[in-house]
């Protein structure tokens, strides 16, 4: 069943992934948070905690708004790739990143 990740920078900045079963075989949870955090250390991400401790959720926002909208808006590798280990990672048939306001709903 397919599932829908739309990334929301703000009004008019939204782009929509939709993640079939074919983006996400053979990607096993851990893997997708191993990919996830391994772009959170790449982009240089600030943790959201003062504690040092990094939530999935504060991971997946983080890698969204220090990967940049415009790769988002260009929808190439990268943020097929987010949409999917934020797909498998949340098992939700459908996720909003708002990085506008810093939620996931």
């Amino acid at each position: 069943m397919p599932q829908t990740v739309i990334v929301f920078f703000g009004e008019n900045r939204e782009y929509e992934f939709v993640v079939h079963d074919t983006d996400v075989a053979g990607l096993a949870k851990d893997q997708a948070r191993a990919w996830l955090s391994k772009e959170f250390e790449d982009l240089e991400c600030t943790p959201s905690n003062p504690m040092g401790k990094v939530l999935v959720l504060d991971m997946i926002l983080n890698v969204a708004k220090y990967g940049g909208e415009q790769r988002f808006k260009q929808a190439g590798e990268w943020a097929k790739k987010f949409a999917a280990v934020t797909a498998v990672t949340l098992q939700r048939p459908v996720m909003r990143v708002d990085v506008a306001n810093f939620i996931v709903g």
